[in-house]
């Protein structure tokens, strides 16, 4: 059986008990080297065969599992983050099927996550956003219809934005084309939980240029909206007047 494994966004103790394990046992390692910190695997056993995906095609990778599969080898496929997540694991995983090879899927902590974590910021506020929209900028691969950042800035829910770094003039424009006000709060962070881990905050207006000035040209995640701010409602879960199933409301 083959395992896809997410890796976390960046520190090695943010993987998985079950993926740590997994990892540490395994003859075979595919893992994605030009995202995946590498001390994620500093426990694998002697003797494993360790493969760079970011130097491989996918007929490369699948040809690793496949002979794996036949040795007898356990292997596992380690992404960065979840790979549930632009992780184009669906695409190995329906090569698998087509060989009849059994895989399984540990989930990992997203770099959103770990964007959200090292801001201690919560991207669901009461009376500011229920509401988050995972999405990317538009590269050399077009997003579909209606999924355009112009699109989805109409909803004014809290955003976040992978492989956007490059791309900061055009997003704040999209921004502001799909109704975000320039005063909206902007993080982007640069590898979130790593040792190297750069923040910058500003607005819709400024964030281009702060960004550019910090040098920071790769591997960021941007997040947009206000729940970046310091104002919100308070939640009903620990409202003292407010009855739930575990809780009777205090006059």
């Amino acid at each position: 059986m083959i395992s896809f494994i997410g890796a976390g966004p960046g520190d090695p103790e943010l993987l998985t008990i079950k993926g740590k394990k997994l990892i540490d046992s395994a003859d075979v390692i595919i893992y994605a080297g030009s995202l995946v910190n590498p001390d994620v695997l500093s426990g694998h056993k002697e003797g494993a065969k360790i493969y760079n995906s970011a130097l491989m095609d996918l007929d490369e990778v699948i040809e690793v599992m496949e002979k794996a599969e036949k040795d007898g080898k356990k292997c596992v496929r380690v992404h960065t983050g979840d790979p549930a997540i632009y992780g184009a694991h669906r695409e190995q995983m329906d090569r698998l099927d087509a060989l009849g090879i059994k895989y399984e899927v540990i989930p990992g902590v997203s770099s959103f996550l770990g964007t959200a974590a090292v801001l201690n910021k919560e991207y669901t506020l009461p009376g500011k956003s229920q509401t988050v929209i995972l999405t990317r900028m538009e590269g050399r691969t077009p997003m579909p219809p209606g999924e355009k950042l112009e699109d989805l800035a109409r909803h004014q829910a809290s955003m976040v934005i992978f492989l956007s770094v490059g791309f900061l003039d055009e997003m704040t424009e999209q921004l502001k084309a799909g109704g975000y006000p320039e005063t909206t709060p902007v993080a982007v962070v640069y590898k979130a939980t790593w040792p190297d881990q750069k923040i910058v905050i500003g607005t819709i207006a400024d964030i281009a240029a702060k960004v550019k000035a910090a040098g920071i040209t790769k591997t960021a995640l941007t997040v947009v909206g206000d729940f970046l701010g310091d104002e919100y409602d308070l939640s009903k879960l620990y409202d003292k007047h407010f009855t739930t199933e575990f809780r009777q409301a205090k006059e």
